[in-house]
């Protein structure tokens, strides 16, 4: 074989191999930037990206597969796909497309939408530099020539110089400090709205320091931003650069952090028994609202520039403080202490100190003051407008005002007036002092003023004290005796009264008493009558036996003195019969055991030594006897005997 031929055989080999290695494989997990080297339309006469088969950097990019390109033209630099985690924000910055006009932070992207297709981006009119759209969840197929995308993990780009490198990393550092990779997340429990700072578009107008709201009508899809999540939308809306007057509520919003900037604060509260009076820095100027007679500034309606006409209710509230503050108003009561050592519950009169006196007799003492007031919470923006706030009413109007008003008193009365009068003072002070508080839209509900004290080291003012106290005790003493009197003069009179009732209630139980013995008189009447006749009737029959009966006796014994031959000896019969009864019974001796006769027994005479037998026996047989039963026997008999004499024998000759 000829060198010829060696030498055809080795040139073909290398073409070969140099046609072979014009064939490229992309992972399907990365892409090929295609870089041509030359080209015979000559260089990119501008930009940095040909779309023309310039020479330079290609639009389209290679993905995953094979790829066959001529070789030595065409350089392929293989890059990775970009990845957005899930919750995060990816940023674009573009290397090539139309310069940005002078007032423009970011590029616009209202033409072009899709990154991804960088030949429809440079000739649609993207704009070079970062982009206003920002990149959401999800795995991109970028040029990374063209566009260089800023996640919290990484930069994906490829890097053309060390300088744009460093421009990057800075841009990256603002976008964290921003928190700007994740997007802006309000909860319900944090009570927090967010003002949002816009770093693009128009400047405001001169002496504007807020601005207004725009494209916030859904309906209205080409200027509806959704609360500042599309940037472009809202500069079609006439958005305009600086803090915004809408802010963000409760929510998740993906906003561009270097389109604008989202500061947190917090929600106004207006608490129950309070409003809120607006005083707004921004908004048109509006009409006055407060009346020719009001001279203290203007009232506007709400949304005007100055201070609103109706206050905010107690509730929560999502208010710019930037654009204006609210003043919260108190419509409780508001009790001002004019105590150096006391302050009331809104603290509107922690600067107040007791009133300095000087009394009509020369003291000094100071006066311990509290006032009640109420604010109408419809008056409450008057109130504001014209103090600026509650506090400054009451240490730049409130406070001399009181402070005269009790001076002048105190210089009319004397000490003890001053201590003896305090209730008509307080009624005094409420009714002249609630007139001047009107004019201040003010509503006085009660003065009450405490015990005047005297300076440090002065005890004049504690002497009269001591004074007024030992009157004081004085007179109650006598008021005490004075009751006593009195009360003494109703126990005397009580007394009588229960006297007078005890002696009216033995009255009646004497007068009962006599009633009842009245009538117990008339039935011991009527029983004595009965007993009398029952006797009467006893006696009577008693009387007709004892008559029966002895002259039954009698009749017998007279039947038995026929029997004895005369009364006499009948009678020495039942004599000498009982006698004998008697003597068996006692056991006496009928004959004496021992007699003893005196020597001096006269003749006819009675010895002494005769004994009871003696004298029975010389009785019974002496002669009198007899002489005594002849007189009995000649005794007449009564009629009434011998009648019934009569009859008994009668009768007792009928039972025969």
């Amino acid at each position: 074989m000829s060198v010829l031929a060696l030498i055809g055989y080795a040139v073909g080999g290398i073409v070969f191999l140099i046609l072979l290695s014009g064939i490229r494989f992309i992972p399907n997990n990365r892409i090929g930037i295609i870089e041509k080297r030359f080209a015979g339309k000559g260089s990119v006469k501008s930009g940095l990206i040909a779309l023309n088969g310039e020479a330079g950097y290609q639009p389209r990019i290679l993905r995953g597969g094979l790829h066959y390109l001529m070789p030595i033209q065409y350089v392929v630099h293989t890059m990775p796909l970009v990845t957005i985690s899930q919750g995060k924000v990816g940023y674009v910055f573009a290397r090539d497309g139309k310069q940005l006009d002078p007032a423009q932070v970011l590029a616009s992207n209202a033409t072009v939408t899709d990154f991804q297709d960088v030949e429809s981006f440079l000739k649609n009119g993207g704009q070079r530099g970062p982009q206003r759209r920002i990149l959401r969840e999800g795995t991109y197929a970028f040029n990374l020539v063209q566009f260089i995308v800023i996640t919290e993990e990484r930069i994906y780009t490829l890097a053309l110089s060390k300088e744009e490198g460093d421009t990057i990393r800075g841009m990256a550092e603002v976008i964290a400090q921003r928190g700007g990779f994740r997007p802006v997340v309000i909860k319900d429990t944090d009570d927090s709205i967010g003002v949002v700072t816009v770093h693009d578009g128009p400047s405001l107008a001169q002496g504007e320091i807020i601005a207004p709201v725009v494209g916030d009508d859904p309906d209205q899809t080409e200027t509806y931003h959704n609360k500042f999540q599309d940037a472009d939308n809202f500069l079609r809306a006439g958005g305009q650069r600086g803090r915004q007057l809408q802010v963000l509520v409760e929510g998740t919003y993906y906003v561009n952090r270097l389109f604008g900037t989202v500061e947190m604060i917090p929600k106004t509260v207006i608490e129950v028994g309070n409003v809120g009076v607006v005083v707004s820095y921004t908004g048109e100027t509006g009409d006055d609202l407060s009346g020719k007679e009001y001279r203290h500034g203007e009232l506007v309606n709400k949304g005007y520039r100055g201070v609103w006409s109706e206050p905010l209710l107690p509730g929560k509230y999502a208010f710019n403080t930037y654009a204006g503050k609210v003043i919260s108003v108190p419509t409780t009561n508001i009790i001002l202490k004019w105590i150096r050592t006391e302050t009331g519950a809104h603290r509107y009169d922690e600067n107040l100190t007791e009133v300095s006196l000087i009394t009509k007799d020369a003291f000094e003492p100071s006066l311990p003051l509290s006032v009640v007031v109420h604010i109408d919470y419809q008056k409450a923006p008057l109130v504001i407008q014209r103090f600026g706030d509650i506090k400054k009413l009451v240490e730049q109007t409130l406070d001399p005002m009181v402070s005269a008003y009790f001076k002048n008193v105190g210089q009319m009365r004397t000490l003890i007036q001053l201590l003896q009068d305090r209730s008509a003072i307080q009624q005094q002070a409420s009714s002249e002092m609630r007139e001047k508080f009107a004019h201040y839209n003010l509503a006085l509900e009660e003065v009450l003023i405490g015990t005047p004290s005297s300076p440090e080291n002065d005890t004049q003012i504690e002497t009269i004290l001591m004074q007024l106290r030992s009157r004081q005790v004085a007179e109650e003493q006598v008021e005490t005796y004075n009751q006593q009197e009195k009360a003494a003069v109703k126990e005397r009179e009580l007394r009588e009264a229960q006297s007078r009732a005890q002696m009216q209630t033995k009255l009646t139980e004497a007068e009962l008493n006599i009633n009842i013995q009245t009538d117990q008189g008339k039935a011991e009447y009527q029983r004595s009558l009965q007993q009398a006749q029952q006797i009467r009737a006893l006696a009577e029959a008693e009387a007709e036996k004892i008559a029966r009966i002895g002259i039954a006796q009698a009749l017998a014994t007279e039947e038995q003195v026929r029997a004895y031959g005369g009364p006499q000896f009948q009678v020495t019969q039942q004599v000498l019969t009982r006698f004998a009864e008697a003597i068996q019974t006692s056991g006496v001796d009928v004959v004496p055991r021992v007699v003893v006769s005196g020597g001096n027994n006269a003749e006819g005479g009675s010895s002494a030594s005769s004994n009871v037998m003696e004298g029975l026996l010389t009785m019974l047989l002496s002669e009198r006897f007899g002489v005594m039963a002849d007189e009995s026997a000649k005794a007449p008999r009564s009629p009434e005997a011998d009648a019934l004499r009569e009859q008994i024998r009668k009768d007792m000759e009928k039972k025969k």
